[in-house]
């Protein structure tokens, strides 16, 4: 009888891990990533095949796995739109690590602060977006496929020939996402392109706008969005700026949650939690704007006089609703059709269509991840229609939503376009998710860079005996400051857990807590001159008129979960579909302890 040979624990949890799989129909036998660091099997995986199974020469590091829902031939894939992103090397995070633990912070100037649209983006360059190749009726649908993959290809291909991997920032590598926008911006009247006021210039690529206003000859409307989150000089700056740069377009300023800027701001009210009780929806900020927009661009060839009536029943139903702050929302009005367009882009559809079809102008909703899409159209409609999360990838396909009988709304999945932004950027912006970042310290450290994050936290350095004394700071410093105020501690050895300070970091920037706004060109020099404005009075008026007068808002210090994302608390600065969200907040369980503990940001949960 032969021995047995050992099977160890290791093993036999390898063993049970197989099993669950092939239970779920993985047929791939790629394990869903965990947020820990020690969990995450998938970063040392080498994949280099694209979301169509044909080799290229980078290696695409694939986001957000999901379980899959069964093995039948028209069962649904949620892995089919993940985000793609190329990998970072090895040696390339341990070289950021180290620059994180030795660089030493310099405060920066205005300079910093100033992006130029032409150094991101290069127009005229390789940077641009796939596009469609042409077609027939005649093609079968597995050669227009296999068509799209080969000119997808070439597409990456001059991209990483022409630029280093150093160089480029992230963007998006899986065609199935790219085949959503085709059928979006085929089948729109008009193309809302949603960018973030606090950046815009990250989330606004000259390709697309080009495209759209030349060769579709559609009509292009640029939403400012999230203003409340910049100061009405800024913002006005940045209308300007792309007036001047883009005469076609049309600028909208939006934001779902107004709120008054003539309010003073406390210094530390990065560590408040501003929270809103009843009809926030209601409330948004620019429909009305939007309105006229679309009326001058249909130029009455569409019958909008119920949107106007909607904008009007809304204001009135929210003027209405200020005596209780506790209305459920999603029972109030007329219910919104919905349609899901999960293989439509697959489908061929004409290039030229009839524009305005049956009296129904068409809105395609287009932007990058967490630039406020989703909330957009939950602002559109005056309630919660569409489940909004921070995480980016979570819109798995495209939907359609009928705003009235003859408004319809397109949200498309988001986007991220090839350009020279630098990475520690985008995941500032929210464009990766922040919990799968394998080297988040140099974004802490491009962020204290340009704003003081250590006065603002109040830290004290790790190293410092005296705590007046003056000591130099790098991004490792932060983070291990920020851990140690905290109480971040590893499991094992209670050493200072960086990573999840580093994480907490991160998410206060994105919620805009740790605010970070970038100027245009030459606003420094004329920064008293957009300050006095007309329309940056007409800002502030308009947003202290629409603000939280009639809803409650609380600003608490309350302790939250380190992911910032509390079960039952409504997203503020979401983006894409998430799961399981709540209108309507409820009160923190540690909020009397938060009460004694003024820096009592984040909470004892994971990352």
């Amino acid at each position: 009888m032969p021995r047995k040979k050992p099977f160890s624990v290791k093993q036999k949890k390898k063993q049970l891990q197989d099993k669950r799989e092939r239970k779920r129909g993985l047929q791939d036998g790629l394990r869903s990533s965990s947020n820990s660091r020690s969990g995450s099997r998938e970063r040392r995986e080498e994949q280099t095949d694209t979301s169509d199974g044909e080799s290229v020469t980078h290696q695409i590091r694939r986001l957000n796995q999901q379980p899959s829902q069964g093995l039948g031939p028209r069962s649904y894939d949620p892995n089919r739109y993940r985000l793609h992103f190329e990998r970072d090397s090895r040696e390339e995070v341990e070289r950021r690590k180290r620059a994180a633990r030795e660089q030493v912070l310099q405060p920066g100037g205005a300079e910093l602060l100033e992006l130029d649209i032409r150094e991101v983006y290069q127009p005229g360059s390789v940077l641009d977006f796939p596009r469609r190749p042409p077609w027939s009726y005649e093609m079968s649908k597995e050669q227009l496929m296999s068509q799209e993959e080969r000119s997808f290809q070439e597409y990456l291909g001059k991209i990483h020939g022409a630029y280093t991997s150093e160089k480029l920032s992230y963007f998006e590598h899986n065609l199935e996402t790219w085949r959503q926008l085709w059928r979006v911006l085929e089948m729109s009247d008009i193309i809302l392109l949603i960018t973030d006021t606090r950046h815009p210039v990250v989330n606004f690529p000259p390709a697309l706008y080009e495209y759209v206003t030349g060769e579709l000859g559609l009509a292009l409307i640029l939403v400012l969005n999230k203003v409340d989150l910049a100061p009405p000089a800024l913002v006005v700056a940045w209308k300007h700026y792309f007036h001047q740069h883009y005469p076609q377009l049309h600028i909208v300023l939006f934001t779902s949650f107004p709120r008054d800027p003539r309010t003073p701001e406390d210094p530390s009210s990065v560590l408040k939690k501003s929270r809103r009780r009843g009809r926030g929806w209601t409330r948004a900020l620019g429909p009305e704007q939007l309105l006229r927009a679309c009326e001058a661009i249909t130029a009455g060839k569409v019958d909008l006089s119920s949107w106007r009536e909607k904008i009007a029943r809304d204001v009135a139903g929210a003027t209405w609703g200020n005596g209780s702050g506790e209305e459920e929302e999603e029972e109030d009005g007329p219910a919104v059709l919905v349609e899901q367009q999960t293989d439509s882009a697959m489908e061929p559809t004409g290039p030229t269509r009839e524009r305005y079809k049956d009296g129904v102008v068409t809105i395609g909703c287009v932007g990058f991840p967490n630039v406020g899409k989703s909330s957009l159209i939950n602002g559109l409609v005056g309630r919660k229609v569409v489940s909004v999360s921070r995480t980016p990838g979570h819109t798995r396909y495209f939907q359609t939503y009928f705003l009235t009988p003859s408004v319809k709304l397109c949200d498309c999945p988001g986007l991220i376009f090839p350009s020279l932004l630098p990475r520690q950027l985008q995941v500032l912006a929210g464009i990766y998710p922040i919990a799968q970042i394998q080297e988040p310290y140099t974004a802490v450290g491009y962020l204290a860079s340009r704003i003081p994050v250590q006065v603002l936290l109040r830290l004290r350095h790790p190293e410092a005996k005296d705590p007046s004394a003056e000591h130099p700071w790098c991004a490792w410093d932060i983070c291990e400051a920020w851990a140690e105020k905290r109480g971040y501690k590893t499991a094992k050895a209670a050493r200072n857990d960086v990573y999840r300070a580093a994480n907490s970091l991160l998410r206060l920037a994105l919620d805009g807590r740790l605010s970070l706004c970038f100027h245009p060109p030459g606003y420094s020099e004329q920064k008293g001159t957009w300050e006095s404005h007309p329309e940056t009075t007409e800002l502030v008026v308009l947003q202290g008129r629409v603000g939280p007068a009639g809803d409650e808002e609380e600003e608490e210090e309350e302790e939250l979960s380190s992911s910032c994302e509390e079960e039952g608390e409504e997203d503020r600065d979401a983006d894409e579909e998430g799961e399981g969200d709540e209108d309507t907040p409820t009160s923190a369980p540690g909020s009397s302890l938060a009460a004694r503990n003024p820096y009592a940001l984040l909470g004892e949960d994971e990352c």
